[in-house]
């Protein structure tokens, strides 16, 4: 049953800004995600604020310096289908193409995608979790098989977003509008990982908007891509995979990042993976030896140990496309 509240149409980003500063604001995007979290009970806000009336926050334009800005409020099927970031970015396109549904994917939009709410059917569900103020994690000796064998502590889901990882390993600026003016983050540091505050999913604060995304000019010799494993086609969030970007010269990997999904709480950043494959060529030891590293800190639970050998998968399929 939806929760009664009030709802406001934002004619300007300062108006937004404000509304959502009140006690007991939520924001309205797309809604693909805020409509589920109203039915179960996740979010039981006073007010409802929307920014759908706000066009200066969709579209995606060249910047100055050659890169990409995305708004906030672009669909993620625009994004998917922009040759701009096919041609510059193939990642974001893989990962925009790969978010749930064609329905979902023409509604939903890159900001909701990266702030939407963790998918753990305990926090989902009619648990008083730790998440939820209670004092567990049901997951640590529940049904785990969709959990995360990385970087868990105190609370084990796992990020639900698509865009995040790929747009972190391209190194993304994540814009944000807010009471005290406007400020930017590097949207590998947008996320919150339980260790730090397991009540919050991103670093917003009360107020705070993402406005939008900016994605620096590829430099040459760039490769990007996204694999995604899930249990079905459509609708389904990652079971495992992994983000890479990619810069060669001479043969040899001048650069990496890597980022999984499915695996940890926040977009995980593989870094041993990274120093292992940076000034060598893309060989079959070296893959192997990269997508083994990548998973070495891993601590699967009871359920879900079959993720480790799928991510090692995930990653040698990746790097072995590129090479």
């Amino acid at each position: 049953m939806m929760p009664s509240f009030s709802y406001v149409r934002a004619g300007t980003l300062d108006k937004a800004v404000e509304a959502l500063a009140r006690d007991g604001a939520c924001l309205h995007a797309g809604g693909t995600d805020l409509v589920g979290c109203l039915r179960d009970g996740i979010l039981d806000p006073a007010v409802v604020v929307s920014i759908s009336r706000l066009k200066e926050l969709a579209g995606i334009r060249q910047t100055a310096e050659g890169g990409l800005e995305i708004g906030a409020m672009t669909t993620i099927h625009a994004v998917s289908q922009s040759p701009a970031v096919q041609s510059g970015y193939p990642a974001l396109a893989m990962a925009a193409a790969a978010v749930g549904s064609p329905q979902l994917r023409h509604q939903g939009t890159i900001g909701g995608n990266l702030c939407q709410k963790p998918r753990c059917w305990y926090y989902r569900g009619d648990f008083p979790c730790l998440r939820k103020g209670g004092d567990l994690c049901y997951a640590v000796d529940g049904e785990n098989a969709h959990h995360c064998i990385l970087g868990g502590e105190n609370c084990y889901i796992v990020h639900p977003s698509d865009t995040a990882p790929a747009l972190a390993a391209l190194g993304a600026i994540a814009v944000i509008a807010g009471p005290d003016g406007r400020r930017s983050v590097p949207v590998a540091a947008f996320h919150v990982p339980p260790s730090d505050d397991y009540m919050k999913e991103t670093v917003l604060g009360p107020g705070e908007i993402l406005t939008g995304i900016r994605l620096p000019p590829p430099p040459d010799g760039l490769r990007s891509l996204y694999r995604k494993v899930r249990a079905r086609r459509a609708w389904d969030f990652a079971l495992a995979g992994a983000a890479v970007a990619l810069q060669s010269r001479n043969g040899r990997t001048a650069q990496c990042r890597i980022f999984l999904s499915g695996a940890a709480p926040v977009p995980y950043r593989a870094a041993e993976a990274e120093a292992i494959l940076v000034g060598k060529a893309l060989d079959e030891q070296t893959i192997a030896e990269a997508a083994r590293a990548a998973v070495k800190d891993a601590a699967p639970m009871s359920g879900n140990g079959y993720k480790v050998p799928m991510f090692i998968g995930v990653i040698e399929s990746v790097l072995g496309e590129m090479a």
